[in-house]
């Protein structure tokens, strides 16, 4: 791993043993021109070589030049006006209205490791060994303003991660109209455009489309990242597979209104871009005040689609979350929300956690209901004080009886909300985010606090702390309901209400700081409605995020599968919910909907003491079993198999470090008449290595299981009795447990 400066050329090389990326100062522009990026190149002491310049019908910069027009040049983080007629990554507006900006090259930095982001989440290194960053820094004369941009690569993690600061070191403010975290021009548009797309509900459901000219991209103006679009996209070469061929990953470390946007020109070339969405957004910077983005991270293989997840996997596991539950197993828990609702008293909610305790459980959770007057969604968020009609005793002492019965307890908030009905409210209407003279609306019967100001955050931490440090409190389950309308903060002045949104996400990120930094032992699940912020930003603040409202285990396959082309399986809550399944009302085997729900964090989400005696041994079995695999779910490298959005059948599996483990599901949603043979080509072993499958006789190499597969079907020569009786079913499936024979 190293960063390269040709002094001569003034060309940066940023690479490590399998990833390549190459910038370079433009001679007399002195602007920032994208070289390569992709798979690595052997260092030498000039690329010039490969330089594009030709001639076309255009502007150009200079008198005479007839190649300076920045419509034609590869740039890394290019501005509008000034003869290129795409889409900037940055906007400033001067004092005179100009948006035109001329940011050179100034100086640069090169040193090793990463420094932290002021407010925001990223990745991290533990050693400055790790990483290397390079800095080139840009300086607008005219403005009197620094344009950092920030280039970090991994030495073991094929990943690149970009960053911008806007400083002003003059005395006028200016105002920051579009800042994208990234932007790279590649040289052709021979992609498919591949995201993560939804609604409440089917959330991360994979969507796939060829490049074309124009505009192509992904966006949120909600005020969340969204169950619309996850803030990811990818391109991958037409023939590439999960297995084999070029991908370039690209995933932006934040929780709020975001755009990630390829403009294809009629040369060809893609300009990928991605941050903050620009509209809805303008950021007054005053003088000697910077301006950070958020992070984005881009990753290269040439291995195929598993490959380029299993670097965001590896990333996102071990160098963005954070904290004692990084790394530690994370407890099966039950929640009481499908098994009760609003309907509880402590009674009720102790027999749930007796059951739990017989059964294995380690972790119940409380969802919504236990305060102010919520019996409900329509009173209460914002008075966060105990129901003590429900709970006498209060989660002080509901949550000292859960530990003494012996699980962990845990507890559900939703502090971003207010209800109108509320002390709260009445004392501090202004605190809700609100356009003056303007109609509130309501989503889910609540309106959204003004997290823009520092009073409201303190408030609301001041009311959980009370909870939280006056009770057993294990884990949090931090629910965000809905999306924000008529922004605008009564605290901000008329030139500042461009900056909500952001200053709103800027808040969430301060609150949940403030939790971490006192209660660093507590496990945190964030939730938006299920997965309308299952986002990068969250994850630096919480380890694992309720994937969906969705708990059918038919629609998880599809959930869970999209979800994982960027999420670990750490980070993806699953549960075992009950049948009829409250969201689509399928029934569907108590085996799949746990043999969908290990390929997660795993827990239940039902009345555990409405289930029959032989239905509790089933949950006590499927218990027992995710404890004894939990470090090889947690860890072990995922890979997807058989694609839910294209067939019947669902398959992935994960695998462990050293190959010695593996665990594959397979799943088949409808049963099929009279069907073909059917074979799982499984992936990651050790071709060399000889496997035993649990349940099955003999034993396999690696290769013959890779390149033959798993035979589905059996052999009924002499035996047509038993092909006729055999049990046949909807909703299907199996788990095949591999371990190295010794």
């Amino acid at each position: 791993m190293g960063i390269k400066f040709n002094k001569s050329t003034r060309e940066f090389h940023l690479y490590n043993d399998n990833i390549s990326y190459i910038v370079r100062i433009i001679a007399g522009i002195e602007q920032v021109e994208n070289v390569y990026y992709g798979k690595r190149l052997t260092h030498r002491e000039s690329f010039k070589h490969i330089m594009e310049r030709e001639l076309r019908p255009s502007c150009n910069m200079f008198e005479g030049s007839h190649t300076t027009s920045l419509e034609h040049i590869k740039q890394d983080y290019p501005c509008y006006g000034t003869t290129d007629y795409r889409y900037p990554a940055h906007t400033i507006i001067s004092k005179n209205g100009s948006r035109i900006s001329n940011y050179r090259y100034l100086e640069h930095k090169i040193y090793g490791g990463k420094n932290k982001l002021k407010g925001l989440p990223a990745t991290y290194v533990e050693n400055n060994s790790e990483a290397e960053t390079l800095e080139i820094i840009l300086f607008d004369e005219l403005l009197n303003s620094k344009l950092i941009l920030s280039y970090t690569i991994y030495k073991d993690i094929d990943a690149i991660c970009r960053n911008t600061k806007i400083t002003n070191e003059g005395l006028n403010e200016f105002y920051i109209d579009n800042a994208m975290s990234m932007s790279i021009d590649l040289p052709d548009s021979n992609f498919e455009f591949i995201h993560t797309s939804g609604a409440w509900a089917r959330e991360c459901h994979l969507k796939s489309r060829k490049l074309t000219e124009g505009i192509q991209g992904i966006h949120s103006l909600r005020g969340a990242s969204s169950h619309i679009h996850n803030p990811f996209m990818l391109l991958k070469r037409p023939d590439t597979t999960e297995e084999k061929g070029e991908v370039y990953g690209f995933s932006l470390v934040y929780s709020g209104n975001f755009l990630g946007q390829i403009e294809v020109d009629s040369y060809g070339v893609s300009r990928v871009m991605m941050g903050i969405n620009p509209y809805e957004f303008k950021w007054k910077l005053d003088s000697k005040e910077e301006f950070q983005t958020p992070e984005c991270v881009m990753v290269y293989t040439d291995n195929g689609l598993n490959a380029m997840s299993q670097t965001y996997h590896k990333l996102y596991r071990t160098r963005l979350a954070r904290g004692i539950w990084r790394d530690k197993e994370r407890p099966v828990l039950v929640n009481n929300w499908e098994a009760t609702y609003f309907d509880f008293d402590e009674e009720k909610i102790l027999s749930i956690v007796r059951t739990a305790k017989d059964l294995g459980i380690e972790l119940f959770v409380l969802d919504d209901g236990w305060f102010g007057r919520r019996n409900d969604d329509t009173s209460s968020l914002g008075d966060w004080f105990v129901n003590k009609e429900k709970l006498p005793n209060g989660i002080a002492g509901l949550s000292k009886k859960v530990e003494e019965i012996g699980l962990k307890f845990g507890l559900w908030f939703e502090p971003e909300m207010v209800c109108k009905d509320t002390k709260l409210f009445k004392e501090h209407p202004e605190w809700a985010i609100q356009t003056p003279n303007r109609n509130m609306s309501h989503g889910r019967n609540q309106l959204i606090l003004d997290f823009s100001r520092d009073e409201v955050i303190e408030y609301v931490f001041n009311l959980m702390d009370d909870i939280i440090g006056n009770s057993k409190i294990s884990y949090i389950k931090w629910d965000m309901n809905r999306y924000i309308t008529e922004p605008y903060s009564l605290a901000l002045g008329a030139d500042r209400q461009g900056e909500v949104f952001h200053r709103y996400i800027l808040g969430v990120y301060k609150l949940a700081e403030k939790i971490i930094a006192k209660y660093p032992n507590i496990l945190i699940e964030s939730c938006a409605g299920g997965g309308a912020r299952f986002d990068p930003g969250m994850l630096y603040y919480a380890p694992q995020t309720w994937a969906s409202d969705d708990t059918d285990a038919i629609e998880r396959l599809k959930i869970q599968y999209g979800t994982s082309m960027i999420y670990p399986l750490s980070a993806i809550g699953s549960h075992v919910s009950a049948v009829p399944n409250h969201q689509v009302g399928r029934f569907t085997p108590l085996n799949t909907r746990a043999n969908v729900a290990y390929f997660g964090t795993f827990g239940y989400e039902l009345n555990l003491n409405t289930l029959s005696d032989e239905e509790k041994e089933i949950v006590k079995e499927q218990v027992e079993f995710f404890k004894k695999n939990k470090s090889l779910f947690q860890k072990g490298d995922f890979y997807r198999i058989l694609n839910p959005f294209e067939r019947n059948e669902t398959s992935w599996m994960v695998v462990s470090e050293d190959k010695s483990r593996a665990i594959v599901g397979y799943y088949q949603a409808l049963c099929i008449p009279n069907e073909k043979y059917n074979r799982i080509k499984l992936q990651g072993l050790d071709s060399n290595k000889l496997y035993s499958i649990e349940g099955r006789e003999g034993n396999y190499y690696g290769d013959e299981l890779m390149n033959l597969g798993i035979i589905l079907s059996k052999d009924y020569t002499d035996n047509s009795n038993e092909y006729w009786s055999r049990k046949r079913e909807d909703f299907m499936s199996q788990l095949f447990l591999l371990n190295e024979c010794k």
